[in-house]
């Protein structure tokens, strides 16, 4: 046995999931990253019935990412459909592909993963839902704020109700940020590099950065907690600084946080095991690497917070193992202020070594993300991706350099992240990122969420239904004084600053929005769940002067894992509430004054407030009509918050 195949074998069979994804009564897609190429089997006991044995060989496509790691994408069709409503139980038995290695024969999830089993000991269980019922939903995870998990509170949430299967959420919606791809923690980037060098992830050459390969990033050129100074800097941006930053110095990349930014597809790729599994972390040891006085007591002051993140992994497993979850990207996914402006995207996507880091955080989101959500839709860059990959699995473990830069050229042109469920009601999955509505005024001015095109079959999706769940990683209706803040930066040439990126900063993008609702052919009731802003609130939406004119709710859950500071957030709740309230003429100045906005208050807010700041996940039950009937937040801290209906004004 060669030593490769003798690590192989004493790693853990699965390092992270599975992941239940797409799932209805005939489809189940399911996602699993293994140290092997494995043989998978899928057992399903519903309620009241008998089990069925359901072999994966034929409806797993198997990807490498590494020596020792394999992405296993399951899409299983079934003959026979699954009832709705039902407690699922299901068990997911592994043995190695290779017969070769195959000497410990079929082993079940109490085996391999043990941490995945309920407080009894019992298998993991899913429910289809009959209808959009219940949902829950948030953005925003950052393993290194220091603040409760919202995964780890809603699986706790979820444990008290496992009995229940009118109880569970129909689907856990992740709206944006999963990973933070751009701000990463000292300790998670050595975890990162550990688990790489374990795994043996592929490597990958580096055109225009100053390192040759991905291989000297990973060892002793990784720059810890100076990331920037590897970022591209190039004469070509000095015209962008000087507009974005009066001429200091900046690297293209605009994250204030941006000392540890992901550079290369196998970090990307060791930071999504990182944060959905315990196991990888048992696979490593996190040394500390040589660092200056200020830096090593950030190094432990962080390393303290990433250890309660990897305490809760095992929750937050049980979670993503239990319920259907949909995910789209915002701009952490990939990096800060992505595609806000032209000038950015021209800056970031002239150079090869900044397109190849926005590249390799899309692919790691195609592997681990998106594919998920729809695999029709993303089944030729999936196809694209794989060819890579093989070759480097194939060959000497490296990427092609050319090959893998093609492939993210035809990446960055896809325009199929966005997606639809059907149900009731249905759910409208916006990508507000890749297809942006350029300024036509400066190309420094912020780009709209959406182009036209992209609008007009946003619109087309609405139409006919009586109801919509609409998920805009942004809200569309945010906090009035704040993008009045990001106007005024983005005035001064400066919106990259305050990241001057809502529905309103651009006049085209914010028109067509506002007439999509106040449509005649728009008469429905619909639902806009948001994250982003690391805050929480909830809107009543009607249009003036129209009685039969649509209902819309802005509900905003955010962070996950992630919290605004809370003074200045109470600042900004006191001043808004001041400046906009019913009787001011400001209200007038806004793009959104035919709109009456009620906002509703938390009920565990001071008097008055109208922002809740708080790590959570949100909880949202609707009426057979399709309205919320019923808005919370699962505070990560033990408790729940009440968005109640709001007394009749409007703000």
């Amino acid at each position: 046995m060669t030593t490769s195949s003798m690590e192989e074998t004493t790693l853990p069979p699965v390092l992270a999931g599975p992941l239940l994804r797409r799932l209805a009564p005939d489809r189940l897609v399911l996602w699993l990253a293994a140290s092997r190429p494995l043989a998978l089997t899928l057992a399903l006991t519903p309620a009241g019935e008998g089990t069925r044995r359901l072999s994966l060989d034929d409806h797993c496509r198997r990807v490498p990412v590494g020596r020792h790691a394999w992405l296993h994408l399951i899409d299983l069709p079934l003959e026979t459909p699954l009832p709705t409503d039902t407690l699922i139980a299901y068990d997911l038995r592994v043995r190695d592909a290779d017969p070769r290695h195959a000497g410990e024969g079929e082993r079940g999830i109490a085996d391999w993963g043990p941490h995945l089993l309920d407080a009894d000991g019992e298998p993991p269980a899913f429910v289809l839902a009959g209808r959009h019922h219940r949902l829950l939903h948030g953005s925003c995870r950052k393993p290194h704020h220091d603040g409760g998990d919202g995964l780890v509170r809603a699986e706790a949430w979820l444990a008290e109700r496992r009995t229940t299967p009118e109880e569970r959420p129909a689907w856990l919606l992740m709206t944006g940020d999963q990973v933070y791809a751009d701000d990463v923690a000292g300790p998670m980037l050595v975890a990162i590099h550990a688990l790489i060098r374990r795994l043996g992830l592929f490597d990958e050459p580096l055109e225009g950065a100053v390192v040759a390969d991905s291989r000297a990033l990973h060892g002793e050129a990784a720059h810890y907690y100076d990331r920037e100074s590897l970022l591209p800097d190039v004469e070509s941006s000095e015209n962008l600084r000087e507009r974005f930053f009066g001429g200091v110095r900046k690297p293209v990349f605009t994250s204030a946080n941006a000392h540890n930014h992901l550079a290369t597809l196998a970090e990307v790729m060791a930071m999504y095991l990182l944060v959905w599994s315990p196991t990888p972390w048992e696979l490593i040891q996190v040394e500390t690497p040589s660092l200056d006085d200020k830096h090593s007591t950030l190094f432990a002051e962080q390393r303290a917070v990433i250890e309660r993140f990897v305490a809760g992994l095992p929750a937050a497993a049980r979670l993503l193992a239990r319920l259907p979850t949909l995910m789209i990207f915002d701009d952490h996914d990939i990096t800060d202020d992505w595609n806000l402006t032209a000038d950015w995207e021209r800056t970031a996507y002239e150079h090869p070594f900044s397109r190849r880091i926005i590249g390799n955080a899309l692919l790691g989101y195609l592997l681990c993300q998106g594919w998920g959500n729809a695999p029709e839709r993303l089944a030729e860059p999936l196809d694209d991706c794989v060819r890579v990959l093989q070759a480097a699995a194939q060959g000497d473990g490296w990427l092609d350099g050319e090959a893998l830069d093609a492939l993210i050229r035809g990446l960055l042109r896809f325009e199929g992240w966005g997606f639809e469920v059907p149900g009731e009601p249905p759910l409208v999955v916006l990508d507000t990122r890749t297809r942006r509505w350029r300024s036509e005024r400066s190309p420094k001015r912020p780009s709209g969420l959406m182009d036209w095109e992209a609008l007009s079959e946003f619109q087309q999706a609405l139409l006919h239904h009586r109801s919509v769940i609409i998920v805009s990683p942004a809200p569309m209706f945010g906090v009035k004084l704040i993008e009045v803040i990001q106007k005024f930066f983005t005035l001064a040439g400066r919106p990259l600053v305050v990241d001057a990126e809502n529905w309103m900063a651009h006049r085209g993008a914010a028109s067509v929005l506002l007439n999509i609702f106040r449509h005649s052919r728009t008469p429905g009731n619909y639902v806009i769940l948001s994250g982003d802003v690391h805050y929480s609130f909830a809107y009543d939406i009607r249009i003036r002067q129209r009685s039969q004119g649509p209902r819309l709710w802005q509900i905003t859950s955010s962070g996950i894992k992630n919290a605004f500071p809370d003074t200045l957030l109470d600042w900004f709740d006191r001043l808004n509430r001041w400046l906009y309230a019913p009787w001011s003429p400001l209200n007038w100045f806004t793009k959104r004054r035919r709109l009456a906005i009620t906002p509703r208050d938390p009920d565990r807010a001071k008097a008055g407030e109208r922002l809740w700041n708080g790590s959570g996940i949100g909880l949202v039950d609707f009426d057979d009509r399709g309205r919320p009937r019923d808005i919370r937040q699962l505070d990560a801290r033990g408790f729940e918050v009440r968005f109640p209906p709001a007394a009749q004004e409007e703000a």
